[in-house]
């Protein structure tokens, strides 16, 4: 049994933060980090039989095109993928009642639609990226028993390339769920890979007040391969999302508007026009499944 410390439930039978009950999420789940993101894409849904708001945590449930939908905003930054996926998890692989895992597993399939800068000159303002690997600069996955689920062998390479300061902790890299990438991929997406870093500002370079400990490491990272891919672009949940996913089982991709260009120093002067046009693409790829 686990302890009531350790899976905490609501005296309404919802899971503590995400203040949901078993049987309200579908098993496809679309996750963003700004809960105001979440109306802008179940607008676009047929019906909506389900909603709630908790923290940061917005869920909305319902239906595009016959398809049943979740669409959950986790906030900002891995900490925050911990709760999220722990409880996405929980809500569908343990009993409540008898606070045990439930002998049969559900894998979800779970697509983040979130925004991104990239590194890359020849990645532009407005594209799409989607990250076939992500590396994770956190910490946060190396709390878990990571067995065959991350890749010794390029966390050894990035590290080595970037010179990673042993006192920032060992990067972790994972990997998207092939056939999900696969599902999303077209000639309108770029493939790489993601860095998921652990803060905003100096942890992916930025200076205005405090000095940094590596002001190259943004050129490191741009000219980091493996195989066919290179990384492309730096964000805050990416590589926590897909190693969480990997341990609990589930299926996991990550897609990311490009709002920035570090290489280019250039921002967007319209950031909400290709989030917009990645949550039609993204929806109606889903649709097309059917």
């Amino acid at each position: 049994m686990i302890p009531s410390s350790q899976l905490i439930i609501n005296p309404d039978g919802t899971i503590y933060h995400i203040n949901l009950k078993p049987g309200q999420i579908a098993n496809d789940i679309i996750t963003v980090g700004d809960p105001a993101r979440v109306e802008k894409i179940t607008k676009h849904f047929d019906s909506i039989e389900f909603s709630t708001v908790k923290r940061e945590f917005k869920t909305q449930t319902g239906y595009y095109k016959g398809k049943r939908l979740t669409v959950i905003s986790t906030g900002i930054g891995p900490d925050n993928i911990d709760i999220v996926f722990n409880e996405l998890d929980a809500l569908v692989n343990v009993d409540f009642n008898k606070r045990e895992i439930k002998p049969q597993h559900t894998a979800l399939n779970i697509i983040r639609i979130g925004t991104s800068g990239s590194i890359q000159a020849d990645v532009p303002l407005h594209s799409t990226v989607i990250a076939r690997k992500a590396i994770g600069t956190d910490n946060m996955l190396r709390s878990y028993i990571l067995g065959d689920k991350t890749d010794p062998a390029l966390e050894d390479a990035f590290i080595k390339h970037t010179n990673w300061a042993a006192e920032k902790g060992r990067p972790y890299a994972v990997t998207a769920s092939e056939e999900l990438a696969s599902k999303f991929a077209s000639e309108k997406t770029f493939d790489g890979i993601t860095v998921t870093n652990g803060g905003f500002y100096g942890p992916q370079g930025r200076v205005i007040r405090l000095g940094i400990q590596d002001q190259d490491l943004n050129d490191k990272l741009a000219s980091f391969e493996t195989g066919d891919l290179r990384v492309t672009n730096l964000e805050m949940e990416t590589a926590a999302i897909y190693g969480l996913s990997a341990l609990l089982g589930h299926n996991a991709v990550s897609l990311s508007a490009i709002i920035a260009n570090r290489a280019l120093e250039t921002f967007s002067d319209n950031p909400e026009k290709p989030i917009a046009d990645l949550i039609t693409y993204v929806l109606d790829k889903i649709a097309a499944e059917k």
